[in-house]
């Protein structure tokens, strides 16, 4: 197997000229990206939460940010969602997720926001001074993306995904990463077969 990185501007079109055969990574499955490219999955329901300092005690989820300095990346969808919804809450924008932890951490910020899988390794790095809180604000639904027209591979895909959530190696996966947080693991999601013929279980 050869690996790539890709740039997240750049997924769809390198499934599409096949400069990749698949994609992994915090790929949300959405009606705009089915139309450029096939999916398996998804494999994860990510959402959009927050992180903050374990000594904050006053911040419980986005309704408690009215008055408060919240960062997240600049252009992105978490931003956006924030200024959007919470308007009351100081947003803060910087180039990358790690400024806004660096901030967070040096009293600059009150929180950061973004995809909860972010901010949980963020948290299992440094758990004696960052925690995430709250529920998720929004649904981003994790898949692996490939051509639109691979749908063997997609199937295929989908079959290894439940034989990993089955043995065990899901949770195992999850364990030794994210639930370094003191998250515990969440249910893996239900397969989403609707663009695709519908996957083999066994």
């Amino acid at each position: 197997m050869e690996f790539k990185a890709i740039a997240s501007a750049n997924r769809e079109t390198s499934l599409q000229n096949g400069q990749v055969d698949f994609h992994v990574g915090t790929y949300t499955i959405n009606p705009g990206r089915r139309k450029l490219v096939g999916f398996a999955g998804p494999y994860y329901m990510a959402g959009q939460r927050l992180l903050v300092r374990t000594d904050e005690r006053r911040i419980k989820g986005p309704q408690s940010l009215a008055g408060r300095k919240v960062c997240s990346a600049v252009g992105s969808t978490p931003l956006q969602r924030l200024q959007d919804e919470y308007p009351k809450a100081e947003a803060v924008a910087y180039d990358s997720y790690a400024i806004c932890v660096d901030n967070l951490l040096n009293d600059q910020v009150d929180a950061v926001t973004t995809d909860d899988t972010i901010l949980l390794g963020y948290a299992a790095k440094d758990p004696s001074q960052l925690h995430v809180v709250g529920r998720a604000f929004s649904e981003e639904p994790y898949g692996i993306g490939v051509p639109r027209k691979e749908t063997a591979l997609a199937r295929a895909l989908d079959r290894a995904l439940l034989r990993r959530e089955r043995n065990g190696d899901w949770k195992r996966a999850y364990d030794a990463t994210l639930g370094l947080s003191g998250e515990p693991a969440p249910r893996p999601p239900p397969l989403d077969r609707s663009a695709r013929e519908p996957a083999e279980e066994s």
